[in-house]
């Protein structure tokens, strides 16, 4: 569990983030939403120790900031919005950086490894040039290492995801977004997501967060949070909402 107190983030002396309680339970993905500049990246960062941040992040009760550089690693990963990694790693080399914080066995890493390039849709990638590949192979190369950094976390871990779907075509997205219920049901991972598809959140999401202007407007579930009065407030544009056999959706 993930619990956030009088969080604060600011830069130059401007306030990005302002953040009063929030509490991430173990077996949810979150989806995080908002405009432009409205702190998504600044709570992500915050949450990872990107960013310097006042108030208390407490995580299984413990404050993030006591965690060692390695029990951290093992139980918080980020995957960026974009990779500036050039070095000529092949892609299996850059999935195999996840494994640096672990101990594993040479075949036991292999393994795990493998499995997560599976679960990422890259494993026909491994031997390719990672600076070669396209922006989404990146990406889900990148997916894959996260996922390997978490795998011997003892307690329950927290996956935080920046705009993971954002160079993905449109089967690449849903296998993406499938792969974080999964994730979260299966192995009662805590993902929070960055997401702009306000139909996929409604589609997967199991709760979703707001942010405008550095400030949280709304949490809740994504039927309830999700009203066109909302979205025209937050995003400036009022949307259709109509009703499918299973669900909501937005045009």
């Amino acid at each position: 569990m993930l619990e956030l107190c009088d969080l604060l983030v600011e830069a130059g002396g401007r306030r990005l983030l302002q953040l009063d309680n929030l509490t991430l339970p173990a077996g949810q993905f979150v989806a995080l939403l908002g405009p432009n500049g409205a702190g998504k990246s600044s709570l992500l960062k915050a949450i990872s120790g990107e960013a310097a941040c006042r108030g208390e992040l407490l995580f299984h009760g413990q404050s993030l900031r006591h965690w060692n550089t390695q029990e951290r690693a093992r139980h918080v990963a980020v995957l960026p919005q974009a990779s500036s990694l050039t070095f000529p790693f092949s892609a299996r080399e850059v999935v195999e950086m996840g494994l640096m914080p672990l101990s594993l066995s040479r075949q036991a890493g292999a393994d795990v490894v493998r499995a997560a390039m599976i679960d990422a849709d890259c494993l026909h990638l491994a031997a390719r040039s990672f600076p070669g590949l396209s922006g989404g192979e990146k990406q889900r190369v990148h997916l894959a290492r996260v996922l390997v950094q978490l795998v011997q976390a003892e307690k329950t871990p927290l996956l935080l995801l920046d705009e993971p779907v954002s160079a993905q075509d449109l089967g690449q997205q849903h296998n993406i977004l499938r792969l974080a219920v999964r994730l979260a049901q299966q192995r009662r991972i805590t993902v929070l997501a960055v997401l702009h598809d306000l139909n996929q959140v409604l589609r997967y999401g199991m709760r979703c967060l707001v942010l405008a202007e550095g400030e949280l407007v709304a949490d809740g579930e994504p039927e309830a949070v999700l009203t066109p009065h909302r979205i025209e407030e937050v995003w400036g544009y009022r949307p259709e909402r109509y009703t499918t056999e299973e669900r909501f959706a937005l045009l």
